[in-house]
């Protein structure tokens, strides 16, 4: 994602956030009947129009069962949904509820209701519990669902093409290479959205626990943690990441394309691998039932290492400490927190619920039972880096496949904002 740089930037979005506050942010109107409508403004990270649709359903049946209270949901596109909410930080004028999009307690903490009196939190799955909930027993978020990252991958036309789905990052490397030979570069071997800097920021948040954690003899954890990190062990990502460009193995349109397209190209068999997630496979297999969507954790890079699934909250609803309409926020989480709707948004996401009663059906779920063994970690970025360095993951990735700076360069850029936002 890029940096608000500029205060033109910064002034449009002090404009939307006004915008999107007098909509009904705090805010309650007359209804028909006389009586206050109490107006929940609520903004969530979610893009893709499946998972988007699947949210809706819900609020749609909690209008319907609540009809004093409307839900406006906001779900800024294009990657704008940290920047907006940072400047509506900055502003003291944070939405009813939000999501925190793995930020609950790190970034969001101090802006956000104690959820710990609510009946779902003894039902809160005990692997997001260090996530959501800190060693006082606040709770700060409820989970909409809880992820599992790794690679997608076109089941069918690495069958189709006679290539088995790599166990090793060597052997996903290799892949990339058959596909181009085998369709003669009528396929792109790794596809990223790479219009929005995020998609880059993915891979290299994905691939930076097996390059540097989860392997005895290349585990770095200790040092992320206390500062003294040698950032020259990071530069095997960039360089990793140009070598597949300069090969022509990532899309000719890596800087400009945008995530929609990924659906299409799929479902033509036009991609063979990416690290879009979620629900990019119901999206896929619905445009063409004959095109199977399926998943890998993150494959070892080191020896002798094991696969891991990079997870941890991926959607969720904090309720806002200043919001005038807590009672309302909470009746809202309390229904989304029913079994029935749980479900709904754990199936509309392809992602497992957060609440440990509620089994949903998944799309990957027969890959999640063969990698059933795999541990999960945590993503790579929220345990140890500073708050703002997923931007700059994001924007050196463009700036490296855009020829502007080198691997070296983007390990040292990575080890000064590191160093900097460290200090904030």
């Amino acid at each position: 994602m890029k940096k608000v740089a500029s205060g033109l930037i910064v002034a449009i979005l002090i404009l939307m956030v006004a915008a999107c506050s007098s909509s009904g942010s705090g805010g309650s109107s007359e209804n028909g009947s006389g009586g206050d409508q109490v107006v929940l403004t609520v903004f969530s990270s979610m893009e893709q129009e499946q998972e988007q649709a699947a949210l809706q359903s819900v609020i749609d049946a909690f209008e319907e069962e609540h009809p004093n209270i409307s839900v406006d949901l906001n779900t800024p596109s294009g990657g704008g949904y940290e920047d907006l909410m940072r400047v509506k930080m900055a502003a003291n004028d944070m939405p009813d509820l939000f999501d925190t999009h793995g930020w609950a307690q790190l970034r969001y903490g101090e802006y956000v209701a104690d959820l710990s009196d609510m009946e779902w939190v003894e039902r809160l799955d005990p692997a997001l519990e260090p996530i959501l909930k800190d060693e006082d027993g606040k709770v700060y978020a409820y989970p909409l669902n809880q992820a599992k990252d790794g690679m997608t991958y076109n089941a069918t036309l690495l069958e189709e093409l006679g290539i088995e789905p790599p166990t090793t990052f060597s052997e996903f490397l290799e892949a990339l290479e058959a596909v181009q030979e085998k369709t003669n570069g009528d396929v792109t071997p790794l596809w990223f959205p790479g219009g929005n800097p995020h998609s880059l920021a993915q891979f290299k948040d994905v691939m930076a626990t097996p390059l540097l954690i989860t392997h005895p003899d290349h585990d770095y954890s200790e040092s992320l943690l206390n500062g003294s990190f040698d950032w020259t062990n990071y530069t095997y990502l960039p360089e990793v990441l140009l070598e597949m460009k300069e090969k022509g193995l990532l899309n000719e349109d890596v800087l400009t394309a945008m995530q929609p397209s990924a659906v299409e190209l799929m479902a033509q068999k036009k991609i063979a691998f990416s690290f879009i997630g979620g629900s990019f496979g119901p999206e896929v297999s619905e445009l063409n039932p004959e095109v199977k969507v399926g998943t890998l954790p993150a494959l070892p890079i080191h020896e002798g290492d094991s696969p891991s699934w990079i997870g941890g909250e991926r959607y969720t609803f904090a309720v806002s400490e200043q919001t005038p309409h807590l009672e309302e926020a909470k009746l809202f989480i309390e229904f989304l927190a029913q079994p029935e709707n749980a479900k709904t948004i754990a199936e509309g996401t392809s992602l497992t619920a957060g609440l440990i009663d509620v089994d949903a059906e998944n799309y990957y779920s027969e890959y999640y039972d063969v990698f059933s063994d795999v541990e999960v970690q945590p993503y790579f970025d929220r345990v140890f880096l500073p708050s703002g360095m997923w931007d700059v993951m994001g924007t050196t990735s463009a700036e490296l496949l855009s020829g502007t700076l080198t691997p070296e360069q983007v390990s040292a850029e990575m080890e000064k904002e590191y160093l900097r936002l460290r200090e904030q």
